[in-house]
């Protein structure tokens, strides 16, 4: 069984971050430790009124050094939401802790709908950019495609040679596969572009008429358990996207904070 290690924020409350990520790796059939660079209360989203937030910046050293003196090691680093003080600490770990072959996928958490999250300063994407320069996958969604690019963020509708331009640059950061996601086809597919640098390969679902938190972390969850399994990056991203589509459909009108994707765990179970 492979071991593979998240590295993103813990919000204890809101279906997003390492409360996703750890249940659907797992069920993958991949082991999955987490480290949270960080705590929050609950997830930034609205609806929420407010949020604490503890940084364990500090901590990153000290776990990796136990780790170094205890021989633990890992067969794959996903990383997801993070702040700039975690970076550096991250990007060592990944060297020092590391299998040989080791496998890097990097979900640059930090902007969606054309503005960065709330918290992160504007040269963030450049710090970003550091982490994803050694990635195997990297996992943007147009806005954050854009940033990393240094792009227009507010353009978020694009044509094929648009994207694939985009494409282009993220693979000149140093990512060896790039996995773009919030791809439209017209007005009602909505999808992936998945690269290896040679070949885009394009995946639509149809769209559904509901916006939900937390989607971007069961597609990343998804995707990174598929590929410690054996999957390809467009076949781990195709499945990943159908579990996000059962998932959303899944949730009840009401459940505002997340989507319900522990309904829908026995299907990706299913998925092996």
């Amino acid at each position: 069984m492979k071991r593979l290690l998240t590295i993103q924020d813990l919000s204890c409350v809101g279906q997003c971050s390492s409360t996703v990520a750890l249940p659907l790796v797992s069920a993958c059939g991949v082991e999955c430790a987490v480290l949270p660079p960080a705590i929050l209360s609950n997830h930034t989203a609205p609806g929420f009124k407010g949020w604490t937030f503890c940084d364990l910046t500090a901590e990153l050293p000290k776990v990796e050094a136990k780790w170094v003196e205890q021989g633990i090691a890992f067969d794959a680093f996903y990383t997801g939401y993070v702040c700039e003080s975690h970076i550096d600490p991250i990007l060592s770990i990944m060297s020092t802790c590391a299998k040989p072959g080791a496998v890097r996928i990097v979900d640059p958490a930090m902007a969606d709908n054309g503005v960065l999250y709330k918290g992160f300063a504007d040269d963030f994407p450049s710090k970003m950019a550091r982490l994803c320069a050694g990635a195997d996958y990297i996992l943007p969604n147009i806005t954050e495609a854009a940033l990393l690019a240094g792009d227009d963020p507010g353009k978020t509708v694009r044509t094929r040679e648009e994207l694939e331009s985009l494409i282009s640059r993220l693979h000149e950061l140093g990512a060896k596969n790039v996995v773009l996601t919030g791809v439209t086809q017209g007005q009602d597919g909505l999808g992936t572009a998945v690269s290896d640098g040679k070949t885009v390969v394009y995946d639509f679902n149809p769209r559904l008429p509901r916006s939900s938190h937390g989607t971007g972390d069961v597609f990343a969850s998804v995707f990174a358990g598929a590929v410690l399994r054996g999957k390809t990056a467009s076949e781990a991203a195709a499945l990943a996207a159908d579990i996000v589509c059962a998932a959303i459909k899944a949730t009840d009108a009401d459940h505002w904070y997340g989507v319900s994707f522990e309904k829908v765990i026995p299907e990706l179970v299913g998925a092996f």
